[in-house]
């Protein structure tokens, strides 16, 4: 049995459309970036934490973990998740006509040991002016979301250029996602 390491409706959705059948485990991890680690060294490590951390509690029968984190990049700041609609709104404002990085890492781990991939993705925001920042933050959608945004959702109107992978962006690299799994032999 595959178990999903993930608390996020949106990386259930996508692993689903892989069609592979898994369980969802919710593990608790702490998202701290240590001084002179790299958002890509972050990133993964965060990614093959969470992997680890299921894999220690997975139950007999389980064939591998799969977890992944999401960040939003820009100048070396890691955005994280925002703890309010002020810091929404000033993520959303730092982020406005900037292009900006979306890193993903993905973590398999089994008994086989842990594989993982980064898939980095570029956006670029239009210009956003303080009415449509509220109006988005009044949504609550940017809330639990890296960067405080959500590009499936009304977000998606903020990009004016996207390149990579639309659903590493949401949380879940399907390509690199289906390339990890495969290689593992939990999928064809």
């Amino acid at each position: 049995m595959l178990l999903l390491a993930s608390k996020s409706p949106r990386r259930r959705e996508l692993l689903g459309r892989l069609g592979v059948p898994f369980a969802v485990l919710d593990i608790d991890i702490p998202e701290v970036r240590t001084p002179g680690e790299t958002p890509e060294a972050y990133v993964r490590r965060v990614a093959r934490d969470k992997a680890d951390a299921g894999w220690a509690v997975a139950p007999d029968g389980t064939s591998a973990v799969l977890a992944s984190d999401t960040e939003v990049v820009l100048d070396d700041r890691v955005y994280g998740k925002p703890v309010d609609a002020d810091d929404a709104a000033a993520m959303l404002r730092s982020l406005a006509g900037q292009t900006h990085e979306v890193l993903t890492a993905v973590a398999l781990r089994s008994a086989a040991g842990t594989r993982e991939v980064l898939v980095a993705t570029t956006v670029t925001f239009d210009d956003l002016d303080d009415p449509a920042i509220a109006a988005y933050v009044a949504t609550g959608e940017p809330m639990g979301k890296a960067g405080a945004y959500a590009i499936q959702g009304g977000a998606e109107r903020f990009v004016t250029h996207l390149a990579g992978s639309y659903s590493g962006v949401m949380g879940l690299p399907l390509h690199a996602t289906a390339q990890l799994l495969r290689a593992a032999g939990l999928m064809r």
